[in-house]
């Protein structure tokens, strides 16, 4: 009897065993069958199908977390929360500028957002300047102060946001701070509670929230924003921790670029910030969406929010059409260069033109698969004139674009695939030639400050480093 018995739990082991294995490749199957149908990329595609096929039991849990090309129900809660301020959004359209080129009319179709006058846009160069320009903006604050940010971390500088903000609070200005649960994973509940205690309105971008989205962790919410009663506002590559100001243990200094803008364009990020809050919690702020007449500056500016929610690769079109439209000068700056292939070809056409195009990279790298992939790239694009630069005095993290001698573009987006199709991000065209040339003097230090790069070097390397190159590049599409 016994021995009866234990046979028969042998044969359901095996049983478990064998349906288990057919249902995990049947689902394997159907899953790669969605992303041969849906990831947006061939090499997406590929990497994806083949690793499940392949390796089902490891790859199809980490397909259900990373392999969605769209973030669900963000859109018809911005739909919603346009319907409760079309108000400003008029108001924004009376300040578009009266002549624009058509390049920038299709830059605006893509923000559907207008490009707006009457603008003052101030260059804040590394952590000292941007924390004390965002410090100078908090103690400015009246009514309200909106704050969004990928990182946030419980060190020092993190430390005096709190306090400053729980002290405006406290004076009965009112404070929304909304952080990124994946990129703020580290920060602990008692920062969150020490703010929400102080007064403070504290939320999560709660990508994961909704049904469909709970096992969904690829998407972020990159953006950083502040606003300061509808009058200040302020974004760029900086997050909230120590390492902006040079307190990194290897990667110090810390090289970073933000903007503090003033004038109509501010309502712009403000928009943005409130369809993200609105996803957030459901709820509408009531903000300041008077536009003064006579503007605080001369620039012509565009505010370009785009993310996984846009119904085209907004961002990727983006950085297409800039690099399209350069006729002089295109110079980039990013910490991650893992570009698609038609931002290779059109990089490699505007060097053709004539077109003066540089990159600026990091030597030290923070993400060491998305650094050995920036290489995959480079002896292709140097080889139809590109020029590459590799920064030296420690770590580069500011996201710019120069095109020509009157348009920069400063923002969050990198140029890879998480900020083409994953990441939620945010940049502001500025149109102006004394703006331009801050910018370009700007760039010309950091040029002076890194090494550019000779053709053929990464053909130089040894096999085991074109090997890894080339490993980290096949699966850029999936990081």
């Amino acid at each position: 009897m016994i021995d009866t018995l234990k046979h028969w739990i042998h044969n359901l082991d095996l049983a478990a065993i064998a349906i288990y294995t057919i249902a995990v490749q049947l689902l394997a199957i159907v899953a790669a069958i969605e992303a041969i149908l849906k990831t947006r990329t061939a090499q997406g595609a590929l990497a994806w199908s083949l690793s499940l096929m392949l390796m089902p039991t490891v790859m199809l849990p980490l397909y259900w977390i990373f392999g969605r090309r769209k973030f669900r129900g963000y859109a018809k809660a911005r739909r919603i929360s346009k319907s409760c301020v079309h108000i400003p959004r008029r108001a924004l359209h009376a300040q578009v500028p009266e002549h624009t080129e058509a390049y920038q009319r299709v830059l605006e179709r893509l923000a559907q957002m207008p490009y707006t006058r009457g603008n003052a846009v101030d260059l804040l160069i590394n952590g000292i300047d941007i924390f004390a320009a965002l410090f100078a903006a908090i103690d400015s604050a009246k009514n309200y102060i909106l704050l969004e940010y990928y990182i946030v971390r419980d060190d020092d500088i993190g430390g005096q946001l709190r306090d400053k903000l729980i002290a405006k609070a406290q004076q009965g200005v009112t404070v929304y701070f909304l952080y990124d649960e994946v990129g703020s994973f580290k920060l602990g509940r008692h920062y969150i509670n020490s703010l929400r205690a102080g007064g403070v309105d504290i939320r999560s971008f709660h990508t994961t929230k909704g049904r469909r989205n709970r096992l969904q962790l690829n998407f972020r919410n990159h953006r950083k924003i502040v606003v300061v009663d509808g009058e200040i506002g302020m974004l760029g590559g900086s997050n909230i921790g120590d390492e902006y100001l040079d307190k990194h243990p290897i990667l110090t200094p810390w090289r970073d670029t933000s903007l503090l803008i003033r004038g109509p364009a501010v309502h712009a990020l403000q928009l943005t910030f409130v369809e993200d809050w609105y996803w957030a919690c459901e709820q509408v702020p009531e903000l300041n969406w008077h536009i003064p007449a006579e503007g605080a500056g001369a620039i012509d500016a565009l505010v370009i929010p785009t993310g996984p929610a846009d119904h085209m690769e907004t961002c990727l079109l983006l950085f297409q059409q800039l690099t399209q439209v350069a006729k002089k000068r295109l110079w980039i700056v990013s910490p991650y260069f893992v570009p698609d292939p038609s931002i290779i070809n059109a990089l490699q056409l505007a060097a053709l033109r004539g077109v003066d195009v540089r990159i600026l990279l990091p030597e030290k790298p923070d993400k060491r698969m998305v650094w050995l992939s920036s290489f995959a790239s480079l002896d292709e694009v140097q080889e139809t004139g590109v020029k590459v630069y590799r920064y030296q005095a420690g770590f580069l993290h500011q996201k710019v674009w120069l095109v020509d001698n009157e348009c920069a573009l400063i923002g969050t987006a990198n140029l890879d695939n998480r900020s083409f199709r994953l990441n939620f991000e945010i940049g502001v065209i500025a149109n102006d030639s004394d703006f331009a040339t801050q910018v370009e003097t700007m760039l010309e230090r950091d040029f002076s400050r890194s090494r550019l790069l000779p053709r053929g070097e990464v053909a130089k390397r040894g096999i085991l480093f074109r090997l890894a190159v080339r490993c980290s590049y096949l699966l850029a599409p999936i990081l």
